[in-house]
Protein backbone atom coordinates (compact mmCIF):
# COMPACT_ATOMS: atom_id res chain seq x y z
CA UNK A 1 0.00 0.00 0.00
CA UNK A 2 1.28 3.89 -1.01
CA UNK A 3 2.26 5.82 1.30
CA UNK A 4 0.07 8.95 1.55
CA UNK A 5 2.69 11.23 1.99
CA UNK A 6 4.04 9.84 -1.22
CA UNK A 7 0.76 10.20 -2.71
CA UNK A 8 0.88 14.22 -1.39
CA UNK A 9 4.31 14.80 -3.24
CA UNK A 10 3.70 13.32 -6.16
CA UNK A 11 0.50 15.45 -6.57
CA UNK A 12 2.73 18.65 -5.92
CA UNK A 13 5.66 17.69 -8.25
CA UNK A 14 2.61 17.48 -10.63
CA UNK A 15 1.61 20.60 -10.10
CA UNK A 16 4.74 22.27 -10.27
CA UNK A 17 5.63 21.03 -13.96
CA UNK A 18 2.12 21.93 -14.66
CA UNK A 19 2.59 25.56 -13.55
CA UNK A 20 6.30 25.85 -15.29
CA UNK A 21 5.25 24.43 -18.50
CA UNK A 22 2.31 27.00 -18.29
CA UNK A 23 4.58 29.49 -17.45
CA UNK A 24 6.79 29.04 -19.98
CA UNK A 25 4.16 28.92 -22.61
CA UNK A 26 2.76 32.19 -21.87
CA UNK A 27 6.55 33.74 -21.79
CA UNK A 28 7.56 32.56 -25.23
CA UNK A 29 4.19 33.58 -26.68
CA UNK A 30 4.57 37.20 -25.07
CA UNK A 31 7.91 37.17 -26.43
CA UNK A 32 6.96 36.04 -30.20
CA UNK A 33 3.88 38.94 -29.72
CA UNK A 34 6.66 41.53 -28.38
CA UNK A 35 8.91 40.75 -30.75
CA UNK A 36 6.32 41.30 -33.73
CA UNK A 37 5.23 44.64 -31.85
CA UNK A 38 8.85 45.64 -32.13
CA UNK A 39 9.17 44.99 -35.89
CA UNK A 40 5.95 47.00 -36.43
CA UNK A 41 6.69 50.06 -34.45
CA UNK A 42 10.34 49.97 -35.81
CA UNK A 43 8.86 49.64 -39.23
CA UNK A 44 6.41 52.50 -38.88
CA UNK A 45 8.70 54.52 -36.74
CA UNK A 46 10.11 58.06 -38.25
CA UNK A 47 13.73 56.80 -38.91
CA UNK A 48 12.24 54.05 -40.95
CA UNK A 49 10.25 56.83 -42.99
CA UNK A 50 13.32 58.64 -43.44
CA UNK A 51 15.61 55.57 -44.58
CA UNK A 52 12.56 54.71 -47.22
CA UNK A 53 12.28 58.46 -48.40
CA UNK A 54 16.43 57.92 -48.89
CA UNK A 55 16.20 55.25 -50.80
CA UNK A 56 13.59 56.27 -53.03
CA UNK A 57 15.40 59.23 -54.01
CA UNK A 58 18.57 57.57 -54.81
CA UNK A 59 16.38 54.62 -56.75
CA UNK A 60 14.68 57.68 -58.70
CA UNK A 61 18.06 59.44 -58.96
CA UNK A 62 20.13 56.50 -60.50
CA UNK A 63 17.15 56.35 -62.72
CA UNK A 64 17.31 59.67 -63.91
CA UNK A 65 21.03 59.32 -64.38
CA UNK A 66 20.75 56.50 -67.09
CA UNK A 67 17.85 57.87 -68.68
CA UNK A 68 19.59 61.33 -68.94
CA UNK A 69 23.06 59.10 -70.84
CA UNK A 70 20.87 57.47 -73.13
CA UNK A 71 19.13 60.79 -73.88
CA UNK A 72 22.82 62.80 -73.67
CA UNK A 73 25.14 60.89 -75.17
CA UNK A 74 27.97 63.17 -75.63
CA UNK A 75 27.10 64.86 -72.49
CA UNK A 76 27.21 61.62 -70.28
CA UNK A 77 30.76 60.85 -71.98
CA UNK A 78 32.23 63.61 -70.91
CA UNK A 79 31.33 63.59 -67.15
CA UNK A 80 32.91 60.07 -67.09
CA UNK A 81 35.71 61.28 -68.81
CA UNK A 82 36.16 64.13 -66.20
CA UNK A 83 35.45 61.78 -63.46
CA UNK A 84 37.75 59.25 -64.79
CA UNK A 85 40.72 61.83 -65.15
CA UNK A 86 39.99 63.21 -61.68
CA UNK A 87 40.34 59.37 -60.55
CA UNK A 88 43.30 59.14 -62.25
CA UNK A 89 45.14 62.15 -60.87
CA UNK A 90 43.84 60.87 -57.68
CA UNK A 91 45.46 57.78 -58.25
CA UNK A 92 49.05 59.01 -59.52
CA UNK A 93 48.93 62.22 -56.88
CA UNK A 94 53.07 62.17 -55.67
CA UNK A 95 53.47 62.07 -51.94
CA UNK A 96 56.39 63.64 -49.99
CA UNK A 97 58.48 60.65 -50.52
CA UNK A 98 58.47 60.87 -53.88
CA UNK A 99 59.60 64.62 -53.91
CA UNK A 100 61.96 63.79 -51.56
CA UNK A 101 63.35 60.56 -53.63
CA UNK A 102 63.15 63.25 -56.81
CA UNK A 103 65.07 66.21 -54.50
CA UNK A 104 67.66 63.14 -53.92
CA UNK A 105 68.15 61.82 -57.55
CA UNK A 106 68.80 65.97 -58.87
CA UNK A 107 71.54 66.41 -56.26
CA UNK A 108 73.17 62.93 -56.97
CA UNK A 109 73.34 64.27 -60.88
CA UNK A 110 74.56 67.22 -60.13
CA UNK A 111 77.39 65.70 -57.76
CA UNK A 112 78.53 63.77 -60.50
CA UNK A 113 78.97 66.69 -62.69
CA UNK A 114 82.07 69.28 -62.21
CA UNK A 115 81.02 72.86 -61.18
CA UNK A 116 82.55 73.91 -64.72
CA UNK A 117 79.51 71.64 -65.72
CA UNK A 118 76.58 72.04 -64.18
CA UNK A 119 73.79 74.43 -64.93
CA UNK A 120 74.02 77.10 -62.20
CA UNK A 121 70.28 77.58 -61.97
CA UNK A 122 69.88 73.88 -61.50
CA UNK A 123 72.38 74.13 -58.72
CA UNK A 124 71.23 76.64 -56.95
CA UNK A 125 67.21 75.22 -57.00
CA UNK A 126 68.76 71.85 -56.05
CA UNK A 127 70.98 73.15 -53.24
CA UNK A 128 68.13 75.48 -51.78
CA UNK A 129 65.64 72.66 -51.47
CA UNK A 130 68.15 70.44 -49.80
CA UNK A 131 68.66 73.12 -47.47
CA UNK A 132 65.82 73.56 -46.69
CA UNK A 133 65.29 69.36 -45.98
CA UNK A 134 68.29 69.56 -43.54
CA UNK A 135 66.69 72.08 -41.47
CA UNK A 136 63.65 70.20 -41.57
CA UNK A 137 61.13 73.40 -43.30
CA UNK A 138 59.72 71.88 -46.27
CA UNK A 139 56.03 70.86 -46.08
CA UNK A 140 53.51 68.63 -47.78
CA UNK A 141 50.36 69.39 -48.69
CA UNK A 142 47.67 66.99 -50.54
CA UNK A 143 44.83 68.87 -52.27
CA UNK A 144 43.37 65.10 -53.61
CA UNK A 145 44.43 65.40 -57.82
CA UNK A 146 47.37 67.45 -56.88
CA UNK A 147 50.50 68.33 -54.26
CA UNK A 148 52.28 71.19 -53.06
CA UNK A 149 55.53 71.51 -51.75
CA UNK A 150 55.87 75.21 -49.67
CA UNK A 151 58.50 76.04 -46.89
CA UNK A 152 58.10 76.99 -43.44
CA UNK A 153 59.70 79.01 -41.07
CA UNK A 154 61.13 76.62 -38.14
CA UNK A 155 61.19 72.32 -37.97
CA UNK A 156 58.13 70.99 -36.79
CA UNK A 157 60.02 69.86 -33.96
CA UNK A 158 61.18 73.61 -32.83
CA UNK A 159 60.14 74.20 -28.94
CA UNK A 160 60.61 78.20 -29.65
CA UNK A 161 57.88 80.87 -28.75
CA UNK A 162 57.82 82.24 -32.71
CA UNK A 163 57.11 78.11 -33.67
CA UNK A 164 54.37 77.05 -31.08
CA UNK A 165 52.41 80.25 -31.09
CA UNK A 166 49.28 80.11 -33.10
CA UNK A 167 48.85 83.74 -33.69
CA UNK A 168 52.39 83.83 -35.01
CA UNK A 169 51.91 81.21 -37.90
CA UNK A 170 52.32 82.06 -41.25
CA UNK A 171 48.79 83.02 -42.91
CA UNK A 172 47.59 81.31 -45.38
CA UNK A 173 47.49 84.05 -47.74
CA UNK A 174 51.36 83.96 -48.19
CA UNK A 175 51.15 80.66 -49.04
CA UNK A 176 51.75 81.55 -52.61
CA UNK A 177 54.98 83.19 -52.46
CA UNK A 178 55.94 80.36 -49.96
CA UNK A 179 55.34 77.25 -52.54
CA UNK A 180 58.37 75.63 -54.08
CA UNK A 181 56.68 72.77 -56.34
CA UNK A 182 53.67 71.65 -57.83
CA UNK A 183 52.87 67.85 -57.90
CA UNK A 184 50.59 66.78 -60.77
CA UNK A 185 49.65 63.21 -62.41
CA UNK A 186 53.16 61.35 -61.08
CA UNK A 187 55.52 64.34 -61.20
CA UNK A 188 56.90 67.81 -59.69
CA UNK A 189 56.61 69.92 -62.14
CA UNK A 190 59.11 72.87 -61.22
CA UNK A 191 62.21 70.45 -60.31
CA UNK A 192 61.98 68.41 -63.29
CA UNK A 193 61.83 72.18 -65.26
CA UNK A 194 64.88 73.26 -63.19
CA UNK A 195 66.37 70.09 -64.34
CA UNK A 196 66.63 70.73 -67.70
CA UNK A 197 69.85 70.97 -69.49
CA UNK A 198 71.41 70.63 -66.12
CA UNK A 199 74.67 69.57 -67.91
CA UNK A 200 74.92 73.00 -69.40
CA UNK A 201 76.79 75.92 -67.99
CA UNK A 202 75.10 78.91 -69.00
CA UNK A 203 78.01 81.47 -67.93
CA UNK A 204 80.22 79.90 -70.59
CA UNK A 205 78.23 81.44 -73.12
CA UNK A 206 77.79 84.65 -71.65
CA UNK A 207 80.45 86.35 -72.88
CA UNK A 208 80.61 84.96 -76.33
CA UNK A 209 81.34 87.91 -79.18
CA UNK A 210 77.74 89.23 -80.76
CA UNK A 211 77.93 87.43 -83.82
CA UNK A 212 78.64 83.70 -82.25
CA UNK A 213 75.57 84.33 -79.49
CA UNK A 214 73.13 85.20 -82.43
CA UNK A 215 74.17 81.78 -84.05
CA UNK A 216 71.48 79.49 -83.40
CA UNK A 217 72.19 75.83 -82.18
CA UNK A 218 72.12 72.76 -84.26
CA UNK A 219 68.54 71.53 -84.15
CA UNK A 220 67.87 67.70 -83.19
CA UNK A 221 67.98 66.05 -86.62
CA UNK A 222 70.76 67.64 -87.58
CA UNK A 223 72.93 66.60 -84.39
CA UNK A 224 71.66 62.94 -85.18
CA UNK A 225 72.61 63.55 -88.48
CA UNK A 226 76.46 64.06 -87.56
CA UNK A 227 76.42 61.47 -84.91
CA UNK A 228 75.08 58.92 -87.58
CA UNK A 229 77.67 59.73 -90.26
CA UNK A 230 80.43 59.32 -87.52
CA UNK A 231 79.61 56.14 -86.55
CA UNK A 232 79.36 54.96 -90.03
CA UNK A 233 82.61 56.41 -90.80
CA UNK A 234 84.37 53.76 -87.91
CA UNK A 235 82.77 50.72 -90.17
CA UNK A 236 84.92 48.84 -92.50
CA UNK A 237 84.94 49.84 -96.07
CA UNK A 238 82.57 47.09 -98.05
CA UNK A 239 83.31 47.37 -102.25
CA UNK A 240 81.07 44.63 -104.54
CA UNK A 241 82.88 42.76 -107.72
CA UNK A 242 81.80 45.81 -110.36
CA UNK A 243 83.29 48.49 -107.78
CA UNK A 244 86.33 46.58 -107.38
CA UNK A 245 86.84 45.52 -111.03
CA UNK A 246 86.34 49.46 -111.78
CA UNK A 247 88.87 50.60 -109.26
CA UNK A 248 91.20 47.98 -110.98
CA UNK A 249 90.35 49.51 -114.40
CA UNK A 250 91.04 53.40 -113.36
CA UNK A 251 94.00 52.20 -111.61
CA UNK A 252 95.66 50.39 -114.84
CA UNK A 253 94.63 53.63 -117.30
CA UNK A 254 96.37 55.78 -114.88
CA UNK A 255 99.44 53.42 -114.92
CA UNK A 256 99.23 53.76 -118.50
CA UNK A 257 99.50 57.24 -118.66
CA UNK A 258 101.75 57.37 -116.02
CA UNK A 259 104.10 55.17 -118.18
CA UNK A 260 103.30 57.19 -121.28
CA UNK A 261 104.37 60.33 -119.66
CA UNK A 262 107.90 59.28 -117.77
CA UNK A 263 108.46 57.48 -121.59
CA UNK A 264 107.93 61.39 -123.42
CA UNK A 265 110.00 63.03 -120.68
CA UNK A 266 112.67 60.59 -120.06
CA UNK A 267 114.80 61.51 -123.58
CA UNK A 268 114.21 65.18 -122.68
CA UNK A 269 115.92 64.74 -119.63
CA UNK A 270 118.87 62.42 -120.84
CA UNK A 271 119.89 65.66 -123.43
Amino acid sequence: MVPPSYIFLSQERFKANMAASLVLKRWCSNAVQSKGSRLERLRNSRVAGWCRGLLSDYREACREVVVGSWERPFKASVYLSLLGGAWACYLTNPDDASFETSLLESANQLGLLSPWIRSGTSDGHVQGLVRLRNEGRLRYASLGVASLTYRADHDPEASLYEARCSLLSVPWAELRERVLDVGFAGRWWLLGAKMRDYDVNEDEFRHLPPAMAATAPPSTAGTERNEKLHAESWKPLVMSAEDVARAEGEQAATGSETAGQEAQTGPQTQL
